[in-house]
């Protein structure tokens, strides 16, 4: 419980309050009306004062909850449960147009069913006058008509995200058929991501120490030390209980890390309940379908972890033990520990090895195979060029016609040729050599 409080004390400075005062209860089951009992509600009046204008309460309020507090409250505090500090918080941050209309619509589908208790204007329009001034009936109330507006403005940016949604599904097509892998940093939010994508790329992307510090997802490209790039894509941090209706509107962004290559898992290991962070992050990837996609787990803030009295060489041990690589984005240690681990995995895991045989006169495949994998070696023989490379599974099939097969010079041999200088002639190529230089006579004597 004081952990969470913790956590909802840092979502309410990262909106720009000041907490003054926190209550806790124990009961044995939410009040239905109030939540909480009507002791602790007469307690909360007793703390009011002109400075205090916002009550928070560390989960989702009921509709009735939320107007009965206010009411108890003579309506001169503003009541706020985590989902909606959470929406607010996310208000303040979002940049981009497409952020602005998902947090838009997140928060209209949070105050549909809690719009009774924001209006006071709820008397009923007019009836509409018959023949002879006769009223028909008592008109609609104005909730009503509130409640319609506001479901007209859903729809619209529903339409509108659809078609974001259609936009980026395009996106990814094209970055299909150009094969560089992403990787995603993904994490509890204040992990670090930001900091470590500006560590990696000498990137210049807003990063604080607070909950939520960026929104809108980040791509840089980075080279690797064997030559292959790869895109960096900073994502939204994930928090415990993220409400519903930011999975749902953020989705088509969200979605961007069900079709990465690879996932870097980044830790808050300096914080007390890292193991939790890390179980809400599993949750939600297993939300989306991502839980399966090669990851990276990376132990970030470790400067701060050792300056509160971890000891450095035991916590290297235990993140041998774990396959987890120990990092600080602030002071850049162990940052070349984690791109080679990047490089290890991405080959490892995330690409195939192919063996093939080029011909000279295709040599552009061996440009498509550079550009989308990584090269092992090249072989050049009298046939044309063998190449051991690792690509990604989608151009090993493209690949497939020209793979080595049981007939073909076997790798030792050419390799060793190729240090005598001596080329490797099979008899099909003796045949070919013929055939050409037969051609060429030919066409030397028509000429």
């Amino acid at each position: 419980m004081e952990d969470s409080l913790a956590e909802l004390a840092e979502l309410a400075q990262s909106a720009g309050l000041e907490v003054v005062a926190t209550l806790t209860q124990r009961m044995k089951h939410p009040h239905s009306g109030t939540y909480v009992g009507k002791g602790k509600l007469r307690e909360l009046r007793r703390l009011r004062d002109p400075t205090v204008d916002t009550v928070i309460f560390d989960t989702e309020l009921t509709p009735r909850q939320n107007r009965n507090i206010e009411q108890y409250l003579d309506g001169k505090v503003r009541v706020c449960d985590r989902t909606m500090l959470i929406l607010d918080i996310f208000s303040q941050r979002a940049r981009t147009a497409e952020g602005q209309l998902q947090v838009e619509m997140a928060q209209l589908e949070y105050q549909l069913p809690r719009l009774s208790r924001m209006w006071t204007h709820l008397d009923r329009t007019a009836g509409g006058g018959g023949a002879g001034g006769q009223v028909k009936g008592m008109g609609e109330k104005q909730i009503e008509i509130d409640k319609r507006l506001l479901r007209d403005r859903i729809q619209f940016l529903k339409k509108k995200l659809d078609k974001v949604k259609t936009h980026r599904m395009l996106y990814r097509d094209r970055r299909k058929e150009t094969p560089v892998p992403v990787v995603s940093l993904v994490g509890y939010t204040n992990a670090g991501k930001s900091s470590l994508l500006n560590a990696l790329t000498a990137a210049d992307v807003y990063a604080e120490d607070q909950l939520f510090a960026t929104l809108d997802p980040t791509t840089r490209r980075f080279p690797l030390p064997n030559g292959k790039d790869v895109l960096v894509t900073d994502t939204v941090g994930f928090i415990q209980n993220l409400p519903t209706e930011l999975v749902a509107a953020f989705r088509a962004t969200l979605e961007e890390i069900v079709d990465s290559t690879m996932l870097v898992h980044v830790v808050d290991i300096s914080s007390p309940l890292a193991g939790a962070q890390v179980a809400a992050v599993d949750t939600v990837l297993k939300e989306l379908g991502a839980s399966d996609i090669p990851r990276v787990t990376v132990w970030n803030k470790s400067d701060a972890s050792i300056a509160s009295g971890k000891d450095p060489e035991a916590l290297a041990e235990e993140a041998r033990s774990r396959g987890a690589v120990v990092t600080s984005a602030t002071t850049g240690f162990g940052i070349d520990s984690l791109v080679h681990a990047l490089q290890d995995t991405l080959v490892r895991v995330a690409l195939v090895r192919v063996e093939i045989d080029v011909p000279y006169d295709v040599g552009g495949v061996i440009g498509e195979v550079r550009k989308a994998g990584v090269v092992e070696s090249e072989t050049y023989w009298q046939g044309g060029t063998r190449v051991v490379a690792h690509v990604p599974s989608a151009t090993a099939r493209r690949l497939a016609h020209l793979a080595v097969t049981d007939s073909s010079p076997r790798l030792e041999d050419l390799e060793a040729a190729a240090e005598e200088g001596e080329p490797q002639w099979s008899r099909e190529d003796e045949e070919a050599f013929l055939a050409m230089m037969l051609e060429e006579e030919e066409e030397e004597a028509s000429a």
